[in-house]
This record gives structure tokens, sequence and C-alpha cells, in this order.
């Protein structure tokens, strides 16, 4: 399971390709068996579809595609920079993300 980026986070695309690096969104799905995620209008796609039924038109449909966790940067919600996260335990014994920057809880 991945700790750094979990679903609704805001996160910086840091390479892949050229008209999407350095843009950032928001964590749609997080998919950890293959260590990916789907970025809002991030990394789109192409799709061709063909019709099925009239319910289901066919045509070329774009739809955002996974990126890997290791080409995202998580950014901080309190300081609203690009940083690497850190874990802290708490009293009870639970494991809580820390922004490296700031020292803010995530």
């Amino acid at each position: 399971m991945s700790f750094r980026i979990r679903k609704e986070d805001r996160v910086l695309v840091i390479s892949g390709k050229s008209q999407d690096k350095g843009k950032a969104g928001k964590v749609l799905r997080v998919y950890p068996s293959t260590d990916k995620a789907i970025v809002e209008n991030i990394n789109f796609i192409t799709q061709h579809k063909r019709t099925r039924d009239p319910q289901k038109p066919g045509g070329r449909i774009t739809r955002e595609a996974p990126v890997h966790l290791s080409k995202l940067m998580l950014i901080c919600p309190k300081c609203n920079q690009p940083t690497r996260v850190g874990a802290k335990v708490v009293e009870d014994k639970t494991r809580v993300r820390v922004c490296k920057k700031c020292g803010a809880d995530i």
C-alpha cells in the first residue's frame, strides 16, 4: 500500500510527458498494486470505441490514464509547496504523514 500519496491529495507532476510536466492536479484514484494513480487533467489518452448499441455511441474518447507514483510529488496543503513526505507515530500508535518542509501533518 502506498503511504505517501492518497486519493484527494494535490500533486505535482515532476517528470513524464512534456505537456504534463510541471502541472498540478487532484488525485482521483490510486492503484496500490501497480503503484499508479489517476490525476485530474493529466496524462490524457485517446481511446477508440466501437458502437455497441444506440445508448452507447462509439467514437474517439479522451480520458486520463494512470501515472506512476514516482513521477508525482505531494503538494503540502499548509505551505502550498511540493514536498517529500515523512511519517511519524502519534500517541494512539497510528502513522501520520508529515511535510518535510514545514513539519505540518498532512
